[in-house]
């Protein structure tokens, strides 16, 4: 009788087009695949024409992106939230989630009484793709400056040029809260429902915070605008309306009129 042997757990490169060159060698390029595919069991998509590794939102995980200044904000605010990357070209914070979380954040978002305002909040859901994060040993971290890095560090303060997959400096995508190789990530990931269900943390209190933290950062921006441009050419002299009038009446507004956000509450 015969025995048929099942493949090895090899990511494949079969959907490149002939002479399409990666953003790395293909050496490192496997190495982070097999890492993603075969330790932590997250589909990778097939990369071409200089794009980097990466990873498919909605099949094990959905991902909540906000800018950089924000993201940081929350990291401060929520201790428990589940693996976080920072992607350093768009400078955006990507939260991984429970699978599902896309679909659930316009009704979050309104129940929160965040509907209306307009907010560098997005979630990425089936279909999805987010920039593979350099890969990190267990207890390894791999955001510059973050927690556990300087301890890494040598002399002339730089990070190290190759980790444990290959070369990380000028990655695309860094870890700031990295998942653990060896367990389940899935458990770890923001659910929806007050306090959680399992022990993993609260979808609610992370979107609030985010919601909270993406609406000061643009309020800050446009203030910052405002300030840097001529006081000839500010908006709101005569006969114009201050083009961040609405930024601030969607905030204050409501605290004047009792309506506080359920965000800052929880």
């Amino acid at each position: 009788m015969t025995v048929v042997l099942p493949r090895p757990c090899r990511p494949s490169d079969e959907s490149l087009p002939p002479g399409a060159q990666g953003p790395r060698d293909p050496g490192t390029r496997r190495r982070w695949r097999q890492w993603y595919e075969c330790v932590l069991g997250w589909p990778t998509g097939p990369t071409a024409d200089g794009r980097p590794v990466e990873l498919l939102t909605g099949v094990r995980f959905d991902a909540l992106g906000m800018p950089a200044v924000a993201g940081r904000a929350v990291l401060g605010r929520v201790p428990s939230t589940g693996p976080v990357a920072l992607d350093r070209r768009s400078r955006t914070m990507w939260f991984l989630t429970a699978v599902g979380t896309a679909d659930e954040l316009p009704g979050l978002l309104g129940w929160l009484e965040w509907g209306g305002v307009a907010l560098e909040l997005t979630a990425l859901g089936t279909g999805g793709r987010i920039v593979a994060p350099a890969p990190v040993g267990a207890g390894a971290r791999s955001d510059p400056g973050g927690p556990g890095e300087r301890g890494r560090r040598g002399r002339s303060g730089r990070a190290g040029r190759y980790g444990p997959y290959g070369p990380q400096e000028g990655a695309e995508a860094v870890w700031v809260r990295p998942p653990e190789p060896g367990c389940e990530v899935e458990p770890t990931l923001p659910v929806v429902g007050v306090d959680g269900s399992g022990g993993a943390p609260d979808l609610v209190r992370l979107v609030g915070a985010a919601a909270t933290e993406c609406h000061r950062a643009r309020l800050l921006r446009a203030e910052g605008t405002r300030r840097d441009q001529p006081p000839g050419d500010r908006p709101g002299g005569p006969g114009e309306e201050p083009d961040d009038q609405a930024l601030a009446f969607s905030y204050a507004s409501r605290i004047s009129a009792g309506t506080r956000p359920r965000s800052l509450t929880l």
